[in-house]
């Protein structure tokens, strides 16, 4: 979807669509199970619930091109955040509770951000200028806040004494969650307010294409905004029982749902940060990227950590070893990749043979 010219009709009919098949399934007290007619109805739900959340990323991305960067780019994420956190906390939180949901999914976020994406992103943006200049400033505060979210959130828990296992005690939690916000916090008022020149490319301004939107056009995005993402809440848990009989009827691995949930959330996303890095506009790409990564610890961990205190419910955040040193490597390789401010597609294949690696060790151990 296009953010310039008149709004597609996807972007209206996919969330009616939605909102309709929400009802229908709720009047009629439908409940999935695998069947002929059970893959049929997945086949409709993953259709709509797909286009839905592409039509929303489409909404936001029309109001974030009339509010400016960095405060479209926050827009965007803060769309899609609210769009996994509703995934995630029906999954692990529903009939089946998946207590591994949370960790999983934003593990699989960062690397296929970080890796999958940021390599994409390079790899097409070095392909066709050669390469690419970003801040170098803002990709340091990205990474550093970045490094400190993911230890305390999906390294420390495995080393704590209060709690054996990778859990947190209800305390620890509680600070964890609570730094994790204050933190995540500062940098939304570094990037938006204190530093925001570090954020913007220094030829930003020259990539507008074509005539902004219209005052009603803008409020029509926003009302549909609103009700995108109440959709994708709603079908969520239609989803999470698709998720729940799709993996144990292939025999995936527990890491399987939350690559799927991962990959549902990010795809419109990733779709904007590979355009972006193709109008050479890659500081974008990485905003969107590091923003998204940075968002689902900051904002996902809390948030669930809320709901699993209310519900009684056991939340599992610390990775085994194999996925730590993962995770290690793909910080320091981004420290190396985007340290420097220009890249290349040798940086992009880097990253790319570790998100390959990260996706055959899910399915090979």
């Amino acid at each position: 979807m296009n953010a310039h010219g008149p709004m597609p009709k996807s972007a209206w009919i996919f969330p009616a669509l939605a909102v309709l098949l929400f009802a229908a399934t709720t009047a009629a007290g439908y409940s999935f199970k695998p069947s002929s007619a059970g893959l049929a109805f997945a086949a409709v739900l993953l259709l709509i619930l797909f286009g839905t959340v592409f039509a929303a990323v489409h909404h936001a991305e029309v109001v974030a091109e009339r509010i400016g960067e960095p405060f479209g780019t926050l827009l965007l994420t803060l769309a899609v955040t609210i769009i996994e956190v509703a995934l995630i906390a029906t999954i692990m939180l529903g009939e089946g509770p998946v207590t591994t949901l949370a960790r999983d999914t934003v593990f699989a976020v960062v690397m296929i951000v970080c890796n999958g994406l940021v390599g994409i992103c390079i790899l097409v943006g070095g392909l066709r200028y050669r390469e690419q200049d970003i801040q170098v400033s803002g990709s340091n505060l990205y990474l550093s806040v970045l490094s400190v979210l993911a230890t305390i959130t999906l390294i420390m828990p495995n080393y704590t004494l209060t709690t054996p296992g990778p859990v947190y005690s209800v305390v620890q939690l509680g600070f964890v969650s609570t730094v994790t916000i204050l933190l995540y916090g500062v940098f939304l008022y570094t990037q938006t307010v204190r530093h925001s020149d570090y954020f913007v490319a220094a030829t930003a301004g020259a990539r507008h294409e074509g005539p902004q939107a219209s005052n009603r056009a803008i409020l029509l995005s926003v009302g549909l905004l609103l009700v995108s993402l109440l959709a994708v809440v709603l079908l969520a848990k239609k989803f999470s029982q698709v998720v729940d009989a799709g993996a144990a009827l292939i025999g995936a691995p527990p890491a399987f749902a939350g690559i799927l949930v991962a990959l549902l959330i990010l795809m419109p996303e990733g779709v904007a940060a590979i355009a972006a890095a193709r109008r050479n506009d890659l500081q974008k790409s990485i905003n969107l990227a590091l923003g998204s990564s940075l968002a689902t610890i900051g904002l996902t961990i809390p948030a669930v950590a809320v709901a699993a205190y209310e519900l009684d419910k056991q939340l599992v955040l610390g990775l085994p070893v194999q996925d730590m040193v993962l995770l290690l490597l793909t910080l320091l390789l981004s420290l190396l990749t985007l340290g420097s401010g220009r890249t290349n597609i040798l940086f992009g294949l880097v990253h790319l043979v570790v998100f390959a690696v990260f996706m055959f060790m899910v399915f090979v151990p």
